[in-house]
């Protein structure tokens, strides 16, 4: 009977591991040929709004930060949006978490690239309310994905991508919880 009781609930347990403000976010996802693990997520927050719900994809779980940054393989970061965000602000908030967490002459070194970022997201218009927003790093650039499909051209760099995860994982993070989140906290 305890055997039936275990296979039941395994049967029964989602095929997702988190639940983000309502967004259910996979356990695992398959980038290229790659499998990579949740490792955590949260959900950013702007005042009294739930802005987007967040997961981090990395090859194996850590817990520090630095790992997360710079270790080597694919990972994505997912953003789920839970309110509409105009092109520009969505951008400009990233860059400014690259600015807090660079120094000028880091962040002067990435301008092209942000202003390929920018770019992409110009064409986007706007992150509306329920789109999927990925970065994806596979190996050499930082692809942007919009609801699962490719947008713009791939940003070189893992310098950049490593720029793109310190918004959520540097010493300034956007926000203190989404720091711990995404690093399983």
């Amino acid at each position: 009977m305890k055997k039936l009781l275990a296979l039941l609930l395994l049967v029964a347990v989602p095929a997702f591991g988190a639940d983000v403000a309502g967004v259910k976010i996979d356990d695992q996802i398959k980038t290229g040929t790659t499998e990579l693990v949740l490792n955590g997520a949260g959900v950013r927050k702007l005042v009294f709004f739930n802005v987007y719900a967040m997961g981090l994809y990395l090859p194996k779980k850590t817990s520090v930060a630095a790992e997360a940054i710079a270790g080597e393989g694919r990972k994505r970061v997912a953003l789920h949006m839970l309110r509409d965000v105009g092109a520009e602000r969505f951008t400009s908030a990233l860059v400014e978490g690259i600015r807090e967490n660079h120094t000028e002459a880091q962040a002067k070194a990435l301008e092209p690239r942000i202003r390929e970022l920018t770019a992409i997201m110009a064409e986007v218009k706007e992150a509306k309310k329920g789109m999927a927003i990925t970065l994806d790093w596979n190996g050499t650039a930082t692809q942007v994905g919009i609801d699962g499909k490719p947008a713009g051209k791939p940003i070189d760099g893992a310098d950049f991508y490593q720029a793109l995860l310190r918004i959520w994982l540097g010493e300034k993070p956007v926000q203190d919880d989404l720091k711990k989140a995404p690093l399983g906290g």
